[in-house]
């Protein structure tokens, strides 16, 4: 079958073990981004199989309408950029392990490497070095600070655990029900939310982006926050309100922010708001970004292609999409 990887920036998936599950399909593997509806139909218009990564890349409706040999997307985790009720529409398949019990540890171990740097002015300081300056600022230590974890699922526990490690208090505040899973396993709960932003030294944000959560961190909140705070965000741009983060920072509360996701990526301009901040750490949105996190993903969106194409497709979000009349043949 002829499989399409998209924006697979460093070549890297070509290096994978797991690439090997790929042998005998006509594969092509696309560098570079784009988002261009015109160019993308025309680079996929052969396309039987698409692979994704993660959220790259919007798939919509505009785009599936003109690729008529589409069988199958396989990626993996949530898919709020794939149009799925056209993907239905029009007999595509759209296969996403939600890889249950097993969190992104790379993702969770660089939201701890940005609190880390951003409480230590470590960027800051090594621009300062190279500059012929020793140390610019005192940091802030960590230790008996409070961290909060807005939104207890797999990533946030593990953030929660790394806290923990390093002598931090740990509030969580999450919707009723994860509050409730929260308190389970041994963490504190915030009284409120508005208790929640007033109280924490660190906040750091592990919610997906679904429409509950959508700019559900305010301006309002944000200003409720410690000068001296940090607020850390590794998951979604969108649920912060737009605008609401750079307002926040250059009225001074929260004092600093470390950000791993924007609202629209990959970010090129260097005249970007929280780039030109001296109080915001800034990475290229990394989280999985790594070789080892990369293995794992990969091998279930590989293994989604193999089941199709054994006519058994597995983690498929549209079931209804195989019994569908308009399903292409």
């Amino acid at each position: 079958m002829k499989v399409s990887i998209l924006d697979d920036y460093f070549d890297t998936l070509r290096t994978l073990d797991c690439f090997a599950k790929l042998a005998g399909h006509d594969v092509t593997i696309w560098n570079d981004h784009v988002q261009d509806v015109d160019a993308l139909a025309e680079r996929l218009r052969d396309t039987e199989i698409l692979v994704l990564i993660r959220e790259r890349t919007k798939i919509r409706s505009a785009l599936l309408e003109r690729l008529p040999n589409l069988r199958l997307i396989s990626q993996r985790s949530v898919y709020p950029h794939i149009d799925v009720d056209a993907c239905t529409r029009l007999g595509v398949i759209v296969s996403s392990s939600q890889h249950a019990g097993t969190p992104s540890y790379a993702a969770a171990e660089l939201t701890w490497g940005l609190v880390l740097a951003a409480m230590r002015q470590i960027p800051q300081q090594m621009e300062a070095l190279k500059a012929g300056k020793w140390q610019i600022g005192v940091g802030h230590s960590l230790r008996h600070k409070t961290l909060g974890i807005y939104g207890y699922g797999r990533i946030g526990a593990v953030v929660a655990g790394y806290g923990k490690a390093f002598g931090m208090k740990v509030l969580v505040w999450a919707r009723e029900a994860t509050r409730a899973r929260a308190l389970a396993d041994g963490w504190v709960v915030a009284p409120t939310k508005q208790a929640f932003f007033e109280e924490c030294d660190v906040i750091s944000l592990h919610m997906r982006l679904v429409d509950a959560t959508r700019h559900i961190v305010t301006a309002g909140d944000l200003a409720r926050m410690k000068p001296s705070a940090l607020i850390v965000n590794t998951s979604r741009a969108p649920l912060i309100e737009p605008g609401a983060l750079v307002g926040a920072l250059r009225a001074g509360r929260p004092g600093m922010a470390a950000v791993d996701v924007y609202e629209e990526e990959p970010v090129r301009d260097t005249g970007h708001p929280l780039l030109t901040m001296p109080n915001v750490v800034c990475t290229p949105h990394l989280g999985y970004v790594t070789q080892e996190e990369y293995e794992v993903q990969f091998a279930d969106i590989f293994d989604q292609i193999t089941a199709y194409g054994a006519g058994q497709p597995i983690n498929v979000v549209n079931p209804q999409v195989l019994e569908s009349a308009s399903r292409r043949g």
